[in-house]
């Protein structure tokens, strides 16, 4: 089933030439391992203890994605090893990636969290912050960190039309950061949007990069991200 599933969703985002995060949180190694023999080699995890675990029990060729919230204390556990950061939400917390990084000889990838959701619960900058964050001499100085473009999550609602608006909001923002002087550290390359319940409005609002974990593994019993 979880072969089937992915061999689905592959197919779907083959017009988009976009990136598919096989959301893995809370789900067993062994989930894990069907997937990887089908072909997934990129991983979402959302918890750094989970994360730290199960890099240890895959290939070594897996692509780890922390997905949720990061806390700069737990920054160490994960910066031997993971590819890419999707929520980055501050300036200290990309000193303190950078820092560790630098730790590891290392350039960790990462992506700024935008707030679009009209939720509360939701982390992210706003446009204005994530300009003022680009263009500072303070992330000029971070030369172990790349950010590689935008993340954010739509409202959790049955309302396909408010979640495109701000899909397409996110987008905008995508398009406005490029244009800018962009330091060496920076390039917008990548926009992570959608999950499982609206990826596919996602792709159409200009998508690179979709975070899906139950439409692969199944519902789990605390749905968040995927």
């Amino acid at each position: 089933m979880i072969a089937q599933s992915l061999n689905n969703i592959w197919e779907e985002l083959k017009p988009f030439n976009a990136t598919l995060v096989a959301v893995s949180k809370t789900k067993p190694i062994e989930d894990l391992q069907e997937a990887y023999k089908a072909g997934n080699r990129i991983f979402g995890e959302n918890k750094v203890q989970e994360l730290a675990s199960k890099s240890e029990q895959m290939p070594k060729d897996v692509e780890w994605h922390m997905i949720g919230h990061l806390q700069r204390n737990k920054v160490k556990y994960i910066a031997p090893f993971v590819n890419l950061i999707h929520a980055v939400d501050s300036l200290r917390l990309l000193q303190e990636i950078n820092k560790q990084a630098a730790k590891n000889n290392r350039t960790i990838n990462c992506l700024l969290q935008i707030h679009i959701a009209q939720e509360e619960a939701k982390f992210g900058f706003n446009g204005d912050e994530v300009k003022e964050v680009i263009i500072s001499s303070e992330l000029k100085e971070l030369t172990h960190i790349r950010i590689i473009g935008l993340m954010g999550m739509a409202t959790n609602t049955n309302n396909n039309l408010q979640i495109t608006i701000e899909f397409k909001e996110l987008k905008s923002l995508f398009d406005e950061v490029k244009s800018l002087s962009l330091p060496n550290n920076v390039e917008m390359k990548e926009l992570s949007m959608g999950m499982s319940g609206d990826y596919k409005l996602a792709l159409k609002e200009g998508s690179t990069m979709v975070r899906i974990g139950s439409s692969i593994f199944g519902l789990r019993s605390c749905q968040i991200d995927g």
